[in-house]
């Protein structure tokens, strides 16, 4: 079976606020097994107009797995958080 990767690209607005968001988000995770492969960093576009500015990868063993995460009570609350903090843009997407 494919594990599937929630690909995410955050504007922050409100960097104080953020910190909410992040301690309730890293909490889910935990919860559900994430596998955090990008976080932050540093962003080099190498093709294309695409101008993201914070970049989050997290792997999870299936895209059910991934879509329980993203709809669980606790991802809930990280969400709750951000809002007025952030913009977000964020996929699941069915990896190898």
């Amino acid at each position: 079976m494919p594990s599937a990767f929630i690909i995410a690209d955050v504007t922050v607005t409100n960097p104080a606020q953020y910190e909410d968001y992040k301690k309730w988000s890293s909490a889910a995770m935990q919860a559900h097994g994430a596998e955090v492969c990008v976080r932050g960093g540093k962003v080099e576009v190498l093709e294309g107009d695409w101008s993201p500015t914070r970049m989050v990868m997290l792997k999870f063993p299936t895209v059910e797995a991934a879509k329980a995460f993203n709809d669980s009570p606790e991802y809930g609350k990280a969400r709750a958080a951000r809002q007025g903090a952030a913009i977000m843009r964020m996929v699941v997407v069915e990896g190898v």
